[in-house]
């Protein structure tokens, strides 16, 4: 018998075959019978009209608190993603030196400063009852809805090994040997490989680069070795020139990084801007050079414009603007008379304009925000109102009147910077990337900068946009490109596709209604801490391991996941 049919859905499969309309069987978590079914159920649905396809993969995430108090990865889970890549950029919550405690400490701070969580959740809404990394993925096991695979991050091997003298030190040759044992050790209890960043804009909770950034390149290929040794592994890595071009070193590095282990390297995010056609080519440069020397490099894009907020007043991505750093880390009264300051001001916009400042110039560009939530009676009437039409009222340019503006609310104004790259040549360009053969879609960062943007229902939103609005890719590609191609990128045993014998990981949604909600704020955090949610739009029911997860977008009380190993649950993804 079987646990339940899904009658006479229109069955994308994830391959990019056609879709056709066919019945659904599920048994014991597993897919098995696709077509007519006879057998009889426990439970059954008629879906006519409805659209079957398998569970979304997002190969990028930082879900790897937040499962401890969030076992359904929302929104992820909500918007149809039942499989999630974490543990990227360097930053993974184990392992832990046990002879240290004040590590843990470190580690939440560090995780609050780079990628914007809530510093009392982390300390109130996870366990923090391991040390070795076999231990943190048992203590999700069980206990998690979503299925979820872990990178290890090279900042905490760093600082097992080597205490505070991983920020600013080099190891020696004993300690390198014993990283590279650790990473070892966390790949044999099931890691997917191996994180590591050395971006610019990656700090601890001290303000001073990460553990990862210190490392030479010797190190990163001595682990990268490490990586090849183990089944179904990879390398996930972060270098400055991500963010906007990378230098010739950049892609050595990378490329080697990638030979050497025999594993695909994949790196976040490629940006694609018409205004900036040559960065396309430059960063996809490294993939050819890598299939030259036996690598593979993969690039992570993101194939939706990923609403976000940022404040003069709390850590966002204006901080990462070259030269911005020491104005906007000052006490608030100092940081408003620097604000106000017109040469401190000239400075910062010639500053944010430069071409050091890389991708971040998109930000500059003030007239073009919006105001959000604000908070005295002086900005009364203004949210949802354009910098720009406020600023000709005033006759201010308009860098100094958001500044007047958010000083008013003693810098806790919300802003929301409108797109400079959604003009119509920047997603014909878009679409032309997304066909490159290592260009994957990703990079949403779930599960960070909770409160600062919200990528997570990228899923649902490029359906939607795929269906109804610019219709740049077709129904079943674009199902492909969310399924089928990261489960391959992954090596993940029997997931990606609706096919007899695969695990039941199935997303049912309304192909008239697919969508994502409006960002809005929420305090649903540990410690009532705030973050960006979105409603999913058009989504029936998402199961994952055969069982029912998501219902109309409410969860079911079900914790299905299974932590995904490496060797076990995924195959080695060769590069020749």
């Amino acid at each position: 018998m079987l646990d339940h049919v899904i009658k006479g859905a229109t069955v994308v499969d994830g391959t990019g075959a056609p879709a056709r309309t066919a019945d659904v069987g599920i048994r014991d978590g597993r897919i098995a019978v696709v077509g007519e079914v006879t057998e009889e159920a426990r439970t059954a649905e008629d879906v006519a009209g409805l659209v079957l396809a398998p569970g979304f993969v997002d190969p990028h995430t930082h879900y790897d608190a937040q499962l401890f108090w969030d076992p359904y990865a929302t929104p992820s889970l909500n918007h149809g993603v039942t499989t999630v890549a974490a543990g990227n950029c360097g930053f993974t919550l184990a392992p832990l030196n046990p002879a240290r405690p004040e590590d843990a400490d470190y580690t939440r701070r560090m995780m609050s400063k780079v990628e914007g969580m809530s510093l009392v959740a982390l300390e109130e809404g996870a366990p923090w009852n391991w040390n070795s990394f076999g231990e943190y993925l048992d203590a999700l096991d069980g206990r998690i809805a979503v299925n979820a695979g872990f990178m290890v991050g090279h900042c905490a091997l760093r600082r097992h090994v080597m205490g505070p003298d991983a920020v600013g030190g080099q190891p020696s040759e004993e300690q390198l040997a014993e990283i590279v044992r650790l990473l070892h050790e966390a790949m044999d209890a099931g890691a997917w490989g191996f994180s590591t960043t050395q971006s610019s804009t990656h700090s601890d909770g001290d303000g001073r680069p990460v553990a990862s950034r210190h490392a030479r390149p010797a190190e990163l290929l001595a682990m990268a070795r490490a990586v090849g040794e183990h089944e179904g592994t990879q390398i996930e890595a972060i270098v400055a020139g991500c963010l906007d071009r990378f230098s010739d070193d950049e892609i050595d590095l990378l490329v080697e990084m990638s030979a050497v282990a025999g594993r695909p390297l994949n790196w976040n995010v490629l940006t694609v801007d018409a205004a900036v056609p040559e960065r396309v080519p430059r960063q996809l440069s490294a993939s050819e050079r890598a299939r030259k020397a036996g690598g593979r490099i993969v690039a992570l894009t993101m194939p939706i414009l990923t609403p976000m907020n940022m404040s003069l007043g709390t850590f966002c991505a204006l901080n990462l603007i070259p030269g911005w750093g020491p104005v906007l880390g000052l006490p608030v009264p100092e940081r408003i008379a620097r604000l106000r300051d017109p040469e401190v001001r000239a400075e910062m916009l010639r500053r944010a304009r430069s071409e050091e400042a890389g991708v971040f110039r998109r930000l500059a560009n003030f007239g073009r925000y919006v105001i959000g939530d604000t908070y005295s009676e002086a900005n009364r009437g203004l949210s949802g109102r354009v910098v720009r039409d406020i600023a000709e009222e005033r006759g201010l340019d308009p860098f100094a009147c958001l500044v007047e503006i958010c000083a008013a609310d003693e810098l806790r104004t919300v802003l929301w910077p409108m797109p400079t790259d959604n003009d119509p040549a920047s997603w014909a360009l878009r679409a032309e990337t997304w066909q490159h053969e290592d260009v994957l879609l990703g990079g949403s960062d779930a599960g960070a900068h909770l409160d600062r943007m919200c990528g997570a229902p990228y899923t649902t939103r490029f359906l939607g946009d795929c269906l109804r609005r610019r219709k740049l890719v077709g129904l079943e590609r674009a199902v492909q490109m969310l399924t089928d191609d990261p489960a391959r990128l992954f090596g993940l045993r029997e997931r990606g596709r609706i096919r007899a014998g695969f695990h039941a990981d199935l997303v049912l949604f309304d192909p008239e209604r697919i969508d994502a909600g409006q960002a809005r704020l929420v305090h649903d955090l540990p410690g009532d801490s705030p973050r960006l949610d979105s409603a999913a739009i058009g989504v029936r029911a998402v199961w994952v391991n055969g069982v029912e997860a998501i219902r109309d977008d409410v969860v079911s009380g079900a914790v299905p996941g299974r932590v995904l190993r490496s060797g076990t649950d995924t195959r080695t993804v060769g590069t020749r």
